[in-house]
């Protein structure tokens, strides 16, 4: 998930869904929507965009010919129980995809998701974001991937529980049954040099 904005819910008007919807496809930056509150997005880092096209282009190249295609962090996904609409970094969709209206432009069914951490959305993705992305039926696996270190976590689904797994090596391989696909990390962080980075963070 990239950077964004401090959200101050105190001052700004609260929105219905179709509200924020309106004022989203007119607008040239990207908001969330939080519950009646538009959080602004802001940029990402060198690293976040590498790694996430990295993954981009690793499970696209694998699902090729099968029924799941990627899509981008301009893909925004809805999220009913929770009242909220996401544009995750990553998201595959399995079959049919299925959208909010006529405009084609909000996902309901996505099968795996992943989110790439920063320093601003680390905490988020991993409590407010996980519990959410699991209420959806749909979702079989969420993925968060470190930009501060060789790490891959794994949620994925098993009936009614989620099982957790993770990597740190660069010769390991994380499995993403939902999809049929795998990931290594020496792909995943291809060109990241985190001698630059690390220093940043070194416990994440």
């Amino acid at each position: 998930m990239v950077a964004y904005a401090k959200r101050e819910a105190q001052k700004q008007p609260r929105l219905t869904p179709q509200e924020y919807l309106e004022c989203e496809r007119k607008a040239e930056t990207k908001s969330e929507y939080d519950n009646g509150v538009v959080v602004a997005m802001a940029g990402a880092s060198w690293e976040h965009n590498l790694i996430t096209g990295n993954l981009e282009r690793r499970l696209g190249n694998q699902l090729e010919g099968k029924p799941c295609v990627v899509v981008s962090r301009d893909q925004r996904v809805r999220v009913p129980q929770c009242n909220k609409y996401y544009y995750p970094d990553v998201a595959v969709v399995c079959g049919e995809p299925l959208f909010e209206d006529a405009e084609v432009d909000t996902l309901l069914n996505p099968t795996l998701i992943v989110e790439v951490l920063s320093d601003s959305t680390e905490a988020r993705d991993r409590g407010e974001k996980l519990e959410c992305y699991q209420t959806l039926e749909s979702l079989q696996t969420y993925v968060l991937v470190s930009q501060y270190k060789p790490y891959i976590e794994v949620y994925s689904r098993q009936g009614r529980d989620w099982l957790y797994s993770k990597a740190k090596e660069m010769t390991e391989r994380v499995v993403l049954d939902a999809i049929g696909c795998e990931l290594s990390l020496a792909e995943v962080y291809a060109r990241i040099e985190f001698p630059h980075v690390q220093d940043k963070n070194e416990n994440v």
